[in-house]
């Protein structure tokens, strides 16, 4: 979490780009990402220097010998006018050299980016700034995930797409929950910053760094066609490319794209899609594709986006996504279809509702996870549900770290379905057969299967209720004569 001390600072340097001049949020977003990208590379080359040294492996600097003065721990220390001009005239077009291929993600969106720090003196304020910035943790990624969070808050509590910035805890849980393996390819057709993306890829890195590090196929799938993300927002796309190359992701593939529209042609080629879909509420039904409306007619993009995760997905590939709530009980003929073409032509695994407070202070709107599986063919057996009730944070605007957190729960018990068989619906989570559902109009509301276990309250004879009253009564008398007697 973003504390206050850091909050502090970030409004800080806000407030002093705000004074040179920069009033446009995205743009103060942009330049700030710009130099959280330029500190982050000097950190991965060192990084990768020493881990060279230790593999006994031959490494070459991106900086070389003659860009060491581009390093953000060499230029900090330039006199203003001379930090200035390094990094407007060597930095900066330095930058949009980089990446593997001139058609790649980061070559493609870094081509438009422009150095907008007015001053030399700016420009040196804002760097102290940024390392004090990294003193207070930045550099830790569940922090500069937090504070994406919040840069991206002062924009508007939503998108204008409907679009919620998804919690890291949140993406991390749903990553655990499909466990990915080395040789995923993952897409999330709604990307954003690439939340889902690194995180999949910090998974990897934990779980299986020897299978891709060491692998020299593997590596070069890694870096470049693992990973796949869809924006319309360019500022996003050039934001999200940044921050996968600074997780270790020199290629990945971030693309402009309305991902519903008919230029998405993408069918039967992920094995991986984890998304937070935009929540528009609806969009011109002209521009979607004819294969997607065929699922579900419809202008609801919360709707259609399922239907597109499952075209996109191969046979056995498996689904994480957030739905709001709406989309487990709506009672349109768009709602059951889509319902009915997850249970019935394919395998949903677990409906887990969240409370409405995991996106807050941005929206409190009332969400779910669903995970599934795409088989062509049905599969659906039983239906796992999951009551989430507490994130590891306040439900409130404040968002403050609280001992209940459900999520190691969530994951555990997904992981262990077996165990589930026996439990009773008033309990946390449960099973639900799929003809129930079926029976039920697919509807996925945990409150339609969960059951209230109630507990009978004794209480005395009214024989006993009555002495205690004239008991209290004869009390109240004595002590009302005691102070008349007192006066």
């Amino acid at each position: 979490m973003v504390t206050g001390e850091l909050k502090r600072k970030i409004d800080a340097l806000w407030e002093t780009f705000w004074t040179g001049g920069l009033t446009n949020p995205l743009t103060v977003i942009e330049q700030i990402t710009y130099l959280m990208f330029i500190h982050d590379l000097d950190s991965l080359d060192d990084t990768k220097a020493k881990e060279a040294v230790m593999l006994d492996v031959p490494y070459t600097s991106i900086f070389g010998a003659d860009r060491r003065q581009y390093k953000w721990s060499v230029f900090r220390d330039l006199p203003a006018a001379e930090m200035f001009d390094t990094v407007q005239k060597g930095v900066f077009p330095f930058l949009k050299t980089l990446g593997s291929s001139p058609e790649g993600a980061y070559s493609k969106y870094m081509d438009d980016a422009i150095f907008m720090i007015p001053t030399p003196q700016k420009l040196s304020q804002i760097v102290d700034q940024m390392d004090a910035l990294y003193a207070s943790g930045l550099a830790a990624p569940d922090i500069r995930g937090d504070v994406y969070e919040y840069l991206l808050s002062k924009l508007s509590t939503a998108g204008t797409n409907g679009q919620f910035r998804t919690p890291r805890h949140i993406i991390r849980m749903m990553v655990e929950l499909l466990a990915p393996g080395p040789d995923e390819i993952v897409c999330d057709p709604a990307c954003g910053t690439s939340g889902f993306l690194v995180a999949v890829g910090e998974y990897l890195k934990e779980k299986y760094r020897e299978e891709i590090f060491y692998d020299p196929a593997r590596l070069a799938h890694y870096n470049t066609s693992m990973f796949t993300g869809y924006d319309m927002d360019r500022t996003m796309l050039r934001i999200g490319a940044m921050n996968m190359m600074t997780h270790g992701v020199e290629d990945p593939s971030i693309q402009y794209r309305d991902s519903l529209s008919d230029q998405n042609e993408d069918a039967d080629k992920y094995t991986m899609v984890l998304a937070n879909p935009p929540f528009k509420g609806s969009l011109d039904a002209d521009i979607v594709a004819t294969d997607l409306l065929r699922v579900c007619k419809t202008k609801k993009t919360e709707l259609l986006f399922l239907a597109l995760f499952l075209r996109m997905l191969k046979v056995g590939g498996r689904g994480a996504v957030i739905v709001p709530e709406g989309v487990l009980f709506g009672t349109s003929k768009a709602h059951r279809d889509v319902r009915r073409e997850l249970i019935e032509n394919h395998r949903l695994e677990a409906v887990i509702s969240m409370p409405s407070g995991v996106f807050k202070p941005y929206a409190g709107v009332s969400t779910a996870v669903l995970v599934f599986t795409k088989t062509g063919h049905g599969g659906t057996d039983k239906v796992w549900f999951y009551d989430m009730r507490a994130d590891g944070f306040s439900l409130d605007d404040k968002r403050t770290a609280a001992a209940e957190n459900d999520i190691p729960d969530i994951v555990a018990r997904f992981h262990h379905l077996a165990a589930e068989e026996d439990r009773e619906r008033t309990e946390q989570s449960f099973l639900v057969d799929r003809k129930e559902i079926a029976g039920n109009g697919y509807d996925l509301s945990i409150n339609k299967y969960k059951k209230t276990a109630y507990v009978p309250v004794e209480y005395p004879p009214t024989s006993e209720i009555f002495a205690e009253l004239r008991a209290l009564e004869a009390e109240i008398a004595r002590g009302l004569e005691e102070l008349e007697g007192m006066v």
